[in-house]
């Protein structure tokens, strides 16, 4: 068994450190918690250990805090999920350099949060917590209550009482107990931060709040796998969504993980961040040249990135600043076009979220701050089934004719 090269929690305000356990904020300064690495011991995984791994998330198990020994894992088996190329979008938005679209929508739950969750319960499990739990703007919810119905571990999940109806269906029929709340996401994690300190919710894993430093430590199995995807190379640019802002960073150390244990040649890359316009704290702070966020109520139909105080904002700031990146954001009906855009384009039907990274995206290259003789790399974190209401009335029946041969001739589809 491939023993994990975690060493201990790291404070990312202080460099304080504490040992492994289910903590996710410092106690000298409050800053957020996230897991630090034995480098030698990491230095010792070759590309051969990964390829000769399963075909998900875990044949990166040496690189991840939890799940060396596979009898222990709490998982759908979620990841290598597909990294498309997409020439017709590229040419629409005037990159000359490949595109690229890592789609996360083939995940289990059809998001990327299925390798967050499998990461943060599997450590859950090995701390002894007896009911799995999270505060979601609708994709954590699911994969939360489809991993639990299949460990057989009671789950609730808490969620806005105005999401999307399909990410309410898509996780309560998985059978636990589904909390809606008459308030923004931020108002749900507020609670649930709370809930965590009473007795009642003592056995009770949050996997984006007392277990947190686990959860996040997922989401870099997405850039693992794109650098593998490349030929063990990493790519020039990427654009990734921004909600807590979690998700670019970790990405972003994925990378710096590659090169540093040297399974990638040495480079340098660019991290761009997507906003909504109705949820764009993080934009507006890169914008005004700021090192705080200030929160903001969330409105728009980008649900899933409605994060109006953002955790990790603060360092995705500094990722896209220390590469040389931006950020922008979309509004409503720049983000429907962007769906539209990927579809028409590569096939791929996204979410909204995958609506912004592409309408920001077009906005990047038309004003020059992505290279577009540069190989790029777009991330779709979620499958447009989950949020149809977005192009409801936008998309439908080209004609609606009777079915006879000539009301085929009438409506021009025969001579």
């Amino acid at each position: 068994m491939v023993v994990s090269a975690a060493s201990s929690l790291v404070c990312r305000n202080c460099g304080a450190q504490v040992p492994l356990r289910p903590q996710h904020a410092c106690f000298e300064c409050f800053g957020p918690l996230e897991i630090g690495y034995d480098t030698a011991a990491l230095a010792r995984v070759t590309r051969a250990d990964i390829e000769a791994g399963p075909a998900n998330i875990w044949r990166y198990a040496p690189l991840l805090p939890v799940g060396q020994d596979p009898d222990s894992r709490v998982t759908l088996n979620p990841g290598l999920t597909p990294l498309v190329r997409a020439d017709a979008l590229a040419e629409a938005v005037g990159l000359r350099a490949p595109l690229w679209v890592k789609d996360d929508s083939a995940n289990p739950t059809h998001s990327f949060k299925d390798r967050v969750v499998s990461t943060a319960l599997t450590a859950a499990r090995g701390f002894g917590f007896t009911r799995f739990a999270c505060a979601s703007t609708g994709n954590l919810a699911n994969s939360v209550a489809a991993h639990a119905a299949r460990a057989g571990v009671p789950s609730m999940v808490f969620i806005p009482h105005d999401l999307e109806s399909g990410k309410v269906l898509t996780t309560a029929v998985y059978g636990g107990d589904v909390v809606a709340i008459e308030g923004s996401y931020d108002d749900v994690n507020r609670l649930c931060s709370e809930l965590t300190e009473t007795d009642e919710f003592e056995k009770t894993a949050f996997v984006n709040v007392n277990i947190r430093p686990f959860y996040a430590e997922g989401s870099k199995t997405l850039g693992y796998e794109v650098a593998e995807q490349l030929g063990w190379r990493i790519p020039a640019q990427v654009v990734i969504p921004m909600a807590s802002g979690e998700l670019l960073t970790k990405v972003d150390k994925a990378f710096a993980e590659l090169v540093e244990i040297g399974l990638v040649p040495a480079t340098s890359w660019r991290v761009f961040g997507a906003q909504s316009r109705g949820c764009n704290p993080i934009v507006t702070a890169l914008h005004s040249g700021s090192d705080d966020i200030v929160p903001v109520k969330p409105t728009g139909i980008a649900k899933s990135l409605n994060i109006g105080d953002p955790a990790a904002g603060r360092y995705a700031l500094e990722s896209v600043r220390r590469s040389g990146g931006w950020m922008d954001d979309a509004d409503d009906d720049e983000i429907r076009e962007g769906i539209r855009l990927l579809a028409a384009t590569s096939g791929i039907f996204a979410e909204t979220a995958g609506g912004v990274t592409v309408a920001v995206l077009r906005k990047l290259v038309a004003s020059g701050r992505l290279d577009p003789d540069a190989e790029t790399v777009v991330f779709n974190t979620g499958d447009g089934l989950k949020t149809l209401d977005a192009v409801d009335g936008l998309v439908g029946p080209t004609y609606r004719i009777r079915p006879s041969l000539r009301a085929a001739r009438e409506a021009g589809l025969v001579g």
